[in-house]
């Protein structure tokens, strides 16, 4: 049998049901939503109806949905298909018959109240969620940003997110207790909202007030390095056509072996802002140094792994489409053991060598575990010595 929900969207405040509504509340008996949303309702319901709470543990709430036969009206916050539960019910029971009303979404009310033009609005939801699709949008450095935040994941704490990363070319906009009793808003610079404390309920914009510039392929003398060792980094030109041959703008996952400054990591996620890139070092004192290097370029949401790669248990990290060697410790034809057993079919392997024995052994590596050299450019930068790039994979694709 078909379920049937009807979902119903709702403010902060008793709703004023059309006579639509009010006809389906009045025809059913059973009815679910949060707490807050009983408060809200709970005298416009039939009497001796069933309420069905909407808390943790979830699969309590799924098995008392299953268990009701007849139909289920569903109050759920502003617009149930942004965020909402509507898309919830869609996961859960693809084949459901739900039908959604929706009210006006936090991030609506908020943009209307403060006069905002919402032409180029993106919004994003930390509500239980990581930062990833923050960052995201920070780093393409979009217009204005809505966001959906959580007990955790506070204006406060965002504020102080994007300070840490540079991005102090937004201000904000809060709203508090919306169509509440504790209705307020605010209009603050990011020093100002870092520093406050705001209403549990509460939804926010960011909006930025001038463009932040990074060039294309950032100078090697902008990167903080290791002390005097200002050769230990990724020149600039071999730096981009590294990130070409990891077709960077093509894969979700890069793993970066021996990150030393980071200058790989950095320009890939700056470059495309959705990959999820996960970095290896063996100094720990390059942890501070590529830190320092994420906030100067503002790229939140990389990975750093301190410590020996071949103690690392790789099974814990996504797997990835594109591998960087960086560094192995003369150990390379180890390192392709060490990564066999996480390779995917089209995961490509790129390595930048100086010495001849590395281009050997990479080349021996790579026939151990069946790849191939696929692409292999020798580049010379004024009077350093040339380097080999070689990408390589799997022989069968």
């Amino acid at each position: 049998m078909i379920k049937t929900f009807r979902v119903i969207g709702i403010g902060n405040k008793i709703p004023n049901f059309s006579k639509q509504e009010q006809s389906h509340v009045l025809s059913t008996s059973v009815f679910s939503g949060g707490k807050r949303h009983y408060e809200l309702v709970k005298n416009m319901l039939p009497e001796n109806h069933k309420w069905i709470p909407i808390q943790s543990p979830m699969n309590e709430v799924f098995k008392a949905y299953e268990n009701t036969i007849e139909p289920i009206v569903i109050f759920a916050s502003g617009n149930p298909l942004f965020y909402g539960f509507s898309n919830t019910l869609k996961n859960k029971y693809p084949n459901a018959d739900i039908i959604t009303t929706p009210y006006f979404s936090a991030i609506q009310l908020l943009a209307n109240a403060t006069n905002i033009n919402t032409s180029h609005l993106q919004t994003i939801s930390v509500h239980g969620r990581s930062w990833k699709t923050l960052d995201v949008a920070l780093i393409q450095q979009k217009e204005l940003i809505g966001v959906l935040t959580d007990n955790k994941k506070t204006p406060t704490s965002i504020a102080k997110r994007l300070l840490k990363y540079g991005y102090d070319n937004y201000k904000v906009i809060v709203g508090e207790d919306i169509e509440g009793k504790q209705e307020k808003f605010y209009k603050l610079t990011l020093a100002e909202a870092s520093t406050m404390e705001f209403h549990s309920l509460n939804c926010m914009l960011l909006q930025k007030t001038n463009h932040r510039h990074i060039t294309f392929g950032i100078q090697d003398t902008d990167f903080e390095g290791l002390p005097n060792r200002p050769n230990m980094i990724t020149k600039m030109p071999i730096r981009l056509t590294t990130l070409h041959l990891l077709d960077i703008l093509g894969i979700s996952t890069l793993w970066d072996i021996g990150f030393c400054t980071g200058s790989i990591s950095i320009e890939a996620k700056l470059k495309n802002p959705e990959l999820e890139v996960i970095a290896f070092e063996k100094r720990s004192e390059c942890e501070s140094i590529f830190h320092s290097n994420q906030k100067r370029f503002g790229t939140p949401g990389i990975q750093s792994v301190i410590g020996d790669f071949f103690d690392q248990d790789l099974s814990q990290f996504s797997k990835p489409d594109a591998i960087f060697i960086g560094g192995h410790g003369g150990r390379l034809e180890e390192l392709f053991c060490k990564i066999a057993p996480i390779l995917q079919p089209d995961t490509c392997i790129i390595i930048n060598a100086v010495k001849e024995s590395s281009i050997q052994y990479f080349k021996k590596g790579c026939k151990a575990i069946g790849y191939a050299i696929i692409q292999e450019y020798v580049i010379t930068l004024d009077t350093h010595n040339p380097i080999t790039l070689l990408k390589a994979k799997h022989s069968k694709n």
